[in-house]
């Protein structure tokens, strides 16, 4: 049965605030014989989640949005308190889709929508030294590239996908290219821990969605930003952009960074130059190898690698924005 609490508000779609309850909806549709994709989201929906629903709503018979702001993937430092949450504005976006296939109109079937303590029995502190119950870590693959600058955030995310994907049960799952070292690990996390729902073949990354008029990634955090900060909020992924087309004109890894690096500098002077009240610190721009997310030698070129992630992450004042493009074969990711 969905949830009749009170507090939550109005929805067309069922909202399922247990696993109880929502295994429930599940059973029945086993019993049915019904494919069900699933879209994890922490909320403050934008059209990258959305086009993940879509995707997902033309592959399955039933889909499921789950909208969890999962305490365990945020540092004490970090913005647990004041990330944006619009569940109101999400179930109305989330009603809104509907997909037709073979004349069959299809939107979203559920939301699961579960509290900190049904995800978290055994309770949850932001402190890893402090915490107590079961904990998933992918090993060897979580200190690189964003792990760097956030070491505890993919012991976090490794673990509330695996209870997310125990509860679901889905039997395809999306994720959006913009966090593809997350992507990349839950796609290996699925297929160490042999899971059947779902496989890692059926954990699906799709690419980035992008502002069409100055390709700005998509992101719930992009609403921190202010009016100055959204005007240069686009230099991350101009930066990555020039790295790009060193890598394509064959230059070293270190050349390409270079490039990229250029760029920043002269977006934060033009900043300067233009009197906006702004300030722009780059975090790191890097070039890691797709399997492993090793560092890449800093004189590999184009010819050496298959693929090649190439990752950065900017601060727009207090906002830290990632972005990545793919080079070389992304059909062995993307899919």
């Amino acid at each position: 049965m969905p949830s009749n609490n009170s507090k939550l508000p109005p929805s067309k779609i069922p909202v399922f605030t247990t696993v109880k309850s929502y295994r429930e909806w599940r059973k029945q549709a086993f019993q049915a014989g019904k494919s069900v994709g699933f879209v994890p989201t922490m909320g403050a929906l934008h059209n990258g989640h959305l086009s993940l629903v879509r995707r997902s709503l033309a592959e399955n018979d039933l889909t499921v949005v789950s909208i969890f702001v999962n305490p365990a993937q945020f540092a004490p430092h970090e913005d647990l308190a004041t990330y944006p949450r619009t569940l109101p504005r999400d179930l109305e976006l989330l009603e809104a889709e509907a997909t037709t296939v073979n004349s069959d109109v299809r939107a979203a079937s559920a939301v699961f929508l579960p509290t900190v303590s049904e995800m978290y029995p055994s309770g949850i502190v932001q402190n890893v030294a402090e915490q107590k119950g079961t904990f998933v870590e992918v090993k060897g693959y979580g200190h690189q590239m964003e792990g760097a600058s956030r070491p505890t955030f993919f012991r976090g995310v490794a673990t509330v996908v695996t209870k997310l994907f125990n509860a679901i049960q889905p039997d395809n799952a999306y994720f959006g290219q913009k966090d593809i070292q997350q992507a990349l690990l839950l796609k290996r996390l699925s297929r160490d821990l042999l899971m059947p729902h779902p496989e890692s073949e059926n954990v699906h990354i799709i690419p980035t969605s992008r502002d069409p008029a100055d390709g700005l990634a998509l992101s719930s955090r992009n609403t921190y930003l202010s009016q100055d900060g959204r005007r240069v909020a686009p230099t991350l992924y101009q930066a990555l952009r020039a790295a790009e087309s060193a890598w394509k004109s064959g230059f070293s890894k270190s050349k390409c960074i270079e490039a990229a690096q250029a760029v920043v500098d002269s977006r934060i002077a033009q900043a300067q130059s233009r009197g906006l009240d702004v300030k722009m610190k780059l975090d790191y721009i890097e070039m890691n190898d797709a399997d492993t997310f090793d560092v890449l030698d800093p004189e590999v070129r184009k010819e050496d690698r298959d693929l090649v992630i190439l990752s950065g992450a900017l601060y727009v004042d207090k906002t830290r924005l990632i972005d990545n493009i793919l080079l070389g074969n992304t059909e062995k990711v993307l899919s």
